[in-house]
């Protein structure tokens, strides 16, 4: 009965859009004596590459088989917008192809992500690349805009950065699950020469990252939550939360909540870190180690900050 309805729904848009579209609009030259509203079903069947009968038995509600490939050329042929081209989409119950990665983000998803202070928040590329974050993510694990941006990569930190080895508690385990989640996340950008310079970058560079790429687990992302050992405020535990931006192809947002109360009673000093754009792995000073106390009402040795165990799951640096 679902299904039934669904057809339903999908003949009635169809039908909708189809008179809606006029032949000068779709480039067909409409004779005098011309009656139909829109366009005819031949003329949407022939702009689309489909045959009369088929077209015609999908605006009968119909129970026929129904391709991504056919749906993008009805889109196309009938003009449809982004908005109204992924509920057509939708309707026939096909999954929407992955759009290309656009220019970036906008300044508003930049927004977005500084109005998440204190909590630490990020934005990946469709290469997890780095393309935005607040002050608490740069206290975190340092401050991506001084890095080369080759270097401001997801995955080329967490490999090749020896500060986030010591930062992310069960690095092993942690990295190798990025790994294959970025397989699955990138499997639309092999061949894309930024895909390439990373992956083989890291194949070469590494000997873990080779041997993990190599063996082509696929993970996807999940809810997750991790812990890190930060040299300055001590253990860290977030919930990780994934958010893709529908007007940014590619550009997916992190965000990360505390998950116990004395993560949340920390995130002031670790936004403090990030004041002189220093790496995790500085030096404490004095100061620094008072003003963490004063946070969260522990003790910071100057010269050995205390990092204390904890748990997480999702990539804290953690990606899609």
């Amino acid at each position: 009965m679902a299904d039934q309805q669904r057809r339903r729904s999908l003949a009635e848009f169809l039908r909708a859009r189809r008179e809606r579209l006029s032949p000068q609009e779709a480039g067909i030259l409409a004779g005098p004596r011309r009656r139909t509203p829109g366009l005819r079903r031949e003329e949407v069947a022939q702009l689309s590459g489909v045959s009369v009968t088929w077209y015609t038995w999908l605006e009968q509600a119909r129970d026929i088989t129904v391709s991504g490939q056919v749906l993008t050329g009805l889109a196309r042929a009938l003009m449809l917008s982004s908005v109204e081209r992924r509920h057509l989409f939708a309707l026939a119950g096909v999954p929407l192809p992955e759009r290309p990665p656009g220019r970036g983000p906008g300044p508003a998803l930049q927004r977005l992500v500084d109005a998440l202070e204190p909590n630490p928040a990020y934005l990946l590329d469709a290469n997890w690349d780095l393309v935005g974050w607040n002050r608490a993510e740069a206290g975190l694990i340092g401050d991506p805009g001084e890095l080369e941006p080759a270097e401001r990569n997801l995955l080329w930190l967490v490999f090749m950065d020896p500060a986030m080895r010591a930062l992310l508690a069960d690095w092993d385990g942690q990295a190798r699950d990025l790994v294959a989640q970025f397989r699955a996340d990138a499997r639309q950008r092999v061949g894309d020469p930024r895909h390439e310079q990373l992956t083989g970058g890291l194949r070469a560079a590494s000997e873990e990252f080779r041997a993990w790429w190599e063996a082509h687990d696929i993970a996807e992302f999940g809810s997750s939550r991790r812990t890190f050992h930060h040299p300055r405020v001590g253990a860290l535990t977030f919930d990780y939360v994934k958010l893709a931006a529908l007007d940014a192809p590619g550009i997916k947002l992190f965000a990360c909540m505390p998950a116990d109360a004395g993560t949340a009673e920390k995130l002031p000093a670790l936004q403090r870190c990030a004041g002189g754009g220093a790496s995790p792995g500085a030096e404490v000073t004095d100061v620094e180690a008072a003003d963490a106390e004063a946070a969260y009402g522990g003790t910071v040795d100057a010269g050995t900050a205390d990092a204390d165990a904890g748990t997480v799951d999702g990539p804290a640096v953690s990606p899609a």
